[in-house]
């Protein structure tokens, strides 16, 4: 198997039947009980997670999941990741696709489910599907902070790696987003609070 990326929380491989696996790493600064507990539990509301968001946006399909080995097997989608190839594309067609992410944002935020890590590098274009992958800092909420959170972090990577259109893509987001979101002008009025909160911070 070759590993294709290590973080903090987990080693990814792919296999020779080009299915992706994600195995959570143990942590030693952690009592061995409270280790296995939490790891089980990640992968369970991962797989749950993408399982979920699976019904409603295009993700990587869950082929297993095992808990007692911390491991989910799942589908590996060969297509761009936005981090590296968006900026070469149109501004028509940049535009296009981060429509399409504030559409899909909107779509399981009302559904209450969070990804928690929404960049550019965990969306992936593969034809003309955008799919949200990793999962693994989400849950579920009905909070608007929480959702409004999500989109602050979409925001801070346009502005961190496009920045050249980062404002033209980020009202395009907005635009989809409300259209999509039930819950959308309080959503946004809670995005207004929360980077008021970091501004002051900084």
């Amino acid at each position: 198997m070759k590993i294709i990326q290590q973080g903090a929380e987990a080693v990814i491989y792919l296999d020779d039947s080009k299915n992706l696996i994600k195995e959570r790493i143990s942590k030693s600064y952690r009592i061995p009980e409270l280790d296995d507990k939490i790891r089980k539990l990640r992968t369970r509301s991962e797989t749950k997670l993408l399982e979920k968001s699976g019904k409603i946006i295009p993700v990587p399909n869950v082929i297993n999941s095992n808990e007692k080995d911390k491991k989910i097997i799942m589908e590996f989608i060969d297509g761009k990741k936005l981090s590296d190839n968006l900026n070469s594309f149109s501004l028509e067609k940049q535009k296009k696709i981060i429509s399409e992410v504030g559409n899909s944002l909107a779509k399981i935020h009302n559904e209450n489910l969070i990804h928690g890590d929404l960049t550019t590098s965990n969306l992936i274009l593969k034809g003309e599907k955008i799919f949200f992958i990793d999962f693994g800092l989400g849950y579920h909420s009905a909070k608007l902070e929480d959702k409004a959170v999500d989109i602050h972090l979409f925001k801070q990577a346009l502005e961190a790696k496009h920045f050249d259109s980062w404002e033209i893509l980020f009202k395009e987001f907005l635009n989809s987003y409300s259209s999509e979101c039930k819950d959308a002008e309080k959503v946004l009025l809670q995005l207004e609070k929360v980077e008021k909160r970091g501004r002051y911070r900084h």
